[in-house]
């Protein structure tokens, strides 16, 4: 492939950033943003109601059994995400950014609908469970091939000087859905009875959800497709199974500094999903309150995230993620889960806004900082095979192994699982390129000569059609 300059004769990259300046970029932030929302509620809120639908899907000699059997079944959406994210983000970057996300937010509707409508095992025996595992496996399809693609979406969409806070959008919307979802659980355990609620009030928020589902499909059937991509698809014609090989043999560091990325995740899905568990295991607080005390930290992350994504772009990336977030995870989580083994509602809320904080700090930034690692021609694909995987082995696995150290009589080895994690990441954000730029560049990635190449020739179709039209 030539260079830029080769390719298009030196084109003017303040004339190229034009062309990225597309006038229904509010419509399509939107579409991003609500979509996201959408895929992320329905994900959270299995986990934190597993609890109390375990002994009606997965009924067992033992309450504990019953919910280890419903954490595996969670923890399966998580193993079809990496598969789902190596094979279908490819296709994101061959066919288009719109096309993966439309089809993600329905089958993780889909999935939604077939929870919360799915009757007990009472009911239809094995094939409840066998549902709820088919539910599972489609929403980890979804969810594999969906925030790779949002990412990048939203980021090719957003102004060359504003691409730290409208990458800092998915991660506000997936706080908010986990907000919503945490709103939700907690009003639904603390509305119903204990023997409605295990009956059929767990039932609504999955109702809901595959519901919010379809009102997001149909505004994500109406967003663009992003520029760089389109720019991109007209010089870059290769199959997806090529473009894989190309990120496995082109970006092998690019793709180690984006799994160390998303390596956190460990602590983020523990603290969305577990740790109202956890505490209601360590201290037998009742799970009603810490709900509601997870809404008041959850509050705390959709503020602090589009804030400090917005400082990335005059701060610059590395200095605000990396090391501040990672460093307060690594300080924070011991003192504070230690700190649950006293009585209050309110140290219940001290601890799960700390986490909150730190955790908004990492996840603002992250997002851009992976796109901006990629050129369009792989963005997709690199972000998802990076993202996917570690998600999978550390993410969904994060409730189960939480639950087994609180079995075992061991519940602190939770926050040094974390803190080890999370201090291995730490070594390689060091190694993290400054990615941020207040002039704005023509390209997310600091170079991109396929996207310039797209957009020059866009330019000269558009140059060459207005001359046809006055010719006539």
């Amino acid at each position: 492939m030539k260079t830029s300059k080769e390719a298009v004769g030196s084109p003017d990259p303040s004339e190229l950033a034009d062309v990225s300046e597309h006038p229904r970029r509010t419509v399509n932030m939107v579409a991003g943003t609500i979509g996201h929302f959408v895929e992320w509620y329905d994900w959270y809120v299995y986990g934190l109601l597993a609890a109390v639908f375990a002994g009606q899907i997965f009924p067992s000699e033992s309450p504990f059994a019953s919910l280890i059997a419903a954490l595996l079944t969670y923890a399966l959406g998580f193993v079809v995400r990496p598969l789902s994210g190596i094979i279908i983000s490819p296709l994101a970057d061959r066919f288009g950014r719109r096309l993966i996300l439309t089809l993600s937010i329905s089958g993780m509707a889909l999935g939604s609908l077939i929870i919360g409508l799915t009757p007990s095992f009472a009911t239809i025996g094995y094939a409840a469970p066998v549902l709820f595992l088919v539910a599972r496996i489609l929403q980890g399809i979804s969810a594999g091939s969906e925030g790779q693609s949002a990412i990048a979406f939203m980021v090719e969409h957003a102004p060359a000087n504003r691409r730290g806070l409208f990458g800092s959008f998915t991660n506000m919307a997936s706080g908010l859905a986990t907000l919503v979802a945490t709103g939700a659980a907690a009003m639904v355990t603390s509305s119903f009875a204990p023997a409605d609620l295990a009956a059929w009030g767990w039932r609504i928020p999955f109702v809901v959800g595959g519901i919010l589902g379809v009102v997001g499909l149909v505004i994500r059937a109406r967003s663009d497709e992003t520029p760089e991509f389109e720019a991109t698809a007209l010089v870059d014609q290769k199959s997806a199974a090529a473009r894989l090989m190309d990120l496995l043999r082109e970006h092998p560091k690019a793709l180690l500094q984006a799994a160390a990325l998303s390596a956190p995740a460990v602590a983020y899905y523990t603290w969305a999903t577990f740790l109202p568990t956890y505490a209601k295991l360590t201290t037998g607080r009742d799970l009603a309150s810490t709900l509601a005390g997870n809404v008041i930290g959850l509050a705390l992350l959709v503020i602090i995230v589009p804030i400090c994504g917005a400082l990335s772009d005059r701060l610059g990336r590395r200095r605000i993620f990396p090391i501040i977030g990672a460093i307060g995870m690594i300080v924070l989580f011991y003192p504070m889960l230690l700190l649950l083994n006293q009585p209050g509602f309110w140290v219940y809320v001290l601890v799960s806004a700390s986490g909150w904080v730190v955790l908004g700090i990492w996840q603002a930034v992250y997002p851009t900082i992976q796109a901006e690692l990629f050129p369009a021609a792989v963005r997709v694909s690199g972000i998802g095979f990076a993202h996917q995987i570690v998600i999978a082995v550390f993410g969904g696995t994060a409730p189960l192994i939480a639950a087994a150290f609180v079995g075992a009589g061991h519940p602190m080895y939770v926050a040094v699982y974390m803190i080890a994690i999370v201090a291995l990441c730490l070594i390689v954000y060091f190694t993290l390129p400054e990615t941020g730029s207040r002039a704005g560049r023509a390209t997310v990635a600091p170079a991109d000569p396929e996207v310039l190449e797209g957009e020059h020739l866009l330019l000269s179709t558009s140059s060459a059609t207005g001359e046809a039209k006055r010719s006539r």
